[in-house]
């Protein structure tokens, strides 16, 4: 398998590892990006974008990364904040009136933000039209009372969290999170990232391929887990991230198609402080503050550390955003790694179209050992 692209010197180990990780755990498609102090250091890329056809992975390949959306999002929030048209210690009842009803008028924006709105599923039944749809979704929450389950206090919202943010956007912005993050932060530093994706630009989408155990059966017998119903990990799910209407979907939480390389640029800004090449998008105070922590404990369902800011996963040792203390972003289900390390201001992102069910899975840890270990210490 060639690996393509380049390592700025004293990087080199990270393309041996990147090549390595096809012949240890099977990669099928991948990219990793680096950027230190706003300069790309590693930009590699390898491997079949669609192994059904031979399509091999280029430099230009978009790959869906799900929950690395988060990250886009909670920028899309802090800077919505740092205009004064947010507060996230006010009711998001504020912004949004409707989200009151059943007992959640005391909800505040920054508790969305940190995944304890007590909401991490939707009651009602839903077709795949109107998930599709971000304001129905958002819609069904704002009628559904908040989770009595204890457990359900800090809680990871996978599919709820979008649509709970999209709608705060919304309200106080009035464009959705897509043409949001497109106008603010994508055009502005030259990103080629995307939340709802035009159709134009789905021929250059790798196919997003099912490892052993990413997919589950039916929810069990704990009403909580059932809650969480979630149609991206059923049996049917890899026809579902694949398709057409998927990918021009806003789906906020889990709808992002990106190239590692301007993932890894978005995260070098934030770990410049919301600088890069002159364009500031965040100040830098307020990037300090979406990285504040806000809670941290162990996910119920899964049994593992989680720890959150305003939208962004904060360090819980180095199985998530590698070795550095201070390292933020957001992990995309199964595999995939996008943040930042502000101390080092280096920004990175991992993107695959090879899922696994593997905790921790090596690919990106290995990786961002790799790259840690390059920095001069």
């Amino acid at each position: 398998m060639d690996v393509h692209g380049f390592t700025a010197p004293c990087f080199e180990t990270v393309a041996e590892v990147f090549a390595r990780n096809f012949k240890e755990y099977e990669e099928t498609g991948a990219a990793f990006a680096a950027y230190r102090d706003g300069e790309p250091v590693v930009d590699l890329w390898g491997g079949a974008a669609d192994p059904g056809t031979g399509r091999p992975w280029r430099a230009d390949t978009l790959q869906l990364v799900f929950s690395g959306a988060k990250g886009l999002t909670a920028a899309c929030v802090l800077l919505l904040v740092e205009r004064g048209l947010l507060d996230l210690d006010a009711p998001a009842a504020c912004y949004w009136p409707e989200f009151a009803a059943a007992g959640k008028g005391g909800i505040t924006v920054a508790e969305i933000m940190s995944h304890q709105a007590r909401l991490p599923g939707v009651q009602l039944p839903f077709t795949e039209e109107e998930f599709f749809d971000p304001r129905h979704m958002a819609g069904l929450l704002a009628e559904q009372a908040p989770a009595e389950d204890p457990r359900a206090g800090f809680m990871y919202h996978a599919l709820t969290h979008g649509w709970l943010v999209g709608e705060l956007i919304r309200r106080v912005d009035g464009r959705g999170v897509g043409a949001f993050f497109a106008d603010e932060f994508a055009g502005p530093l030259g990103l080629d990232v995307w939340l709802g994706l035009p159709d134009e630009q789905h021929h250059r989408v790798a196919t997003t391929l099912a490892g052993p155990g990413v997919l589950t059966s039916p929810a069990d017998d704990d009403p909580l887990r059932a809650l969480t119903r979630n149609p991206l990990i059923t049996a049917e799910a890899p026809a579902l991230w694949n398709s057409a209407a998927f990918r021009r979907a806003e789906v906020p939480a889990v709808g992002a198609h990106v190239t590692a390389r301007s993932m890894a640029r978005f995260y070098a800004c934030l770990a410049r402080g919301g600088e890069l090449d002159g364009v500031r998008v965040l100040a830098e105070a307020t990037v300090r503050r979406g990285r504040r922590e806000l809670r941290r404990g162990v996910e119920p369902l899964w049994g593992s550390p989680m720890a959150y800011g305003a939208g962004f996963e904060l360090g819980t040792g180095t199985v998530l955003h590698g070795p550095a203390p201070d390292a933020f972003g957001h992990a995309g289900a199964w595999g995939s790694r996008h943040g930042a390390w502000p101390g080092a201001r280096v920004g990175f992102s991992y993107a695959m179209n090879r899922t696994r069910a593997a905790w921790p899975d090596r690919r990106p840890l290995d990786l961002l050992t790799a790259l840690h270990d390059a920095l001069p210490h």
